[in-house]
């Protein structure tokens, strides 16, 4: 994955969000975005999906540039796969067919091509069992697997995780990160957005941390944890690694 940010800012309202952010990766396979809530990273990730505006700036993903007008965006959505910490499954219908609906109605699959996708994917990530239940019917962890599942299902370009764990207890936070990492384990570049430290340190090739809108340190997995330069990120670690 190549990703590149040239002076990307974020406005609501009166309020800045992010603030003229840049960066440029050649050929990274897992960022993690780290730092303080409310430092911009949920809002940066959206932006990457295509669900927010940037209010001025320009993004490339592998060199292509993120059109952001409605026509463009709908292919770009339909490219990203997106994971959010509230599952986002729809409550009237099956694990099962959670999988086929975008398949079907964003991805054009015949209804028996989409079936035999999404089961073939509930079967790999061992959640065959739960293909007719729906998500009240089942934990938070199997809520978020098939949320991922259906994620990768139409074979996205990047994955996007945005704090896949923070609804979850620490055993179903195990499944989740188990899942994430075997993702990365096939190779797939992903965005992730998360406070789990140590999952992020295991399985990043890089590491930005953002505070109050702006990128306070960028670099590898060693440099961040182990060496850090900037001030905001050292005292954020501290915090953060204090318990």
């Amino acid at each position: 994955m190549k990703l590149v940010l040239q002076n990307v800012a974020k406005d609501f309202g009166p309020q800045r969000v992010l603030d003229n952010l840049s960066l440029t990766l050649e050929k990274v396979h897992t960022l993690a975005l780290i730092g303080p809530s409310g430092g911009g990273k949920s809002t940066l990730l959206r932006i990457l999906a295509g669900l927010e505006y940037p209010t001025s700036g320009t993004v490339l993903l592998n060199d292509a540039p993120i059109v952001y007008r409605e026509e463009e965006l709908l292919r770009h959505r339909r490219s990203i796969g997106t994971v959010f910490q509230s599952f986002n499954l729809f409550p009237h219908l099956t694990a099962l067919a959670n999988l086929t609906l975008p398949l079907e109605k964003a991805h054009g699959h015949p209804p028996a091509a989409a079936r035999e996708i999404a089961r073939q994917l509930l079967a790999r990530f061992r959640l065959s069992d739960h293909a007719d239940k729906r998500p009240a019917e089942l934990s938070g962890g199997q809520r978020q697997r098939i949320a991922i599942a259906r994620a990768v299902a139409i074979k996205p370009r990047v994955l996007l995780f945005d704090e896949p764990t923070s609804a979850l207890d620490p055993e179903m936070t195990g499944e989740v990160l188990d899942m994430i990492e075997e993702l990365r384990a096939e190779g797939r570049d992903f965005v992730l957005v998360t406070h789990e430290m140590g999952f992020a340190r295991r399985v990043a090739d890089q590491v930005a941390l953002l505070a109050h809108g702006r990128i306070a340190e960028l670099g590898p997995v060693a440099q961040i944890f182990e060496h850090p330069t900037s001030q905001v990120t050292r005292d954020f670690l501290a915090r953060i690694l204090k318990y």
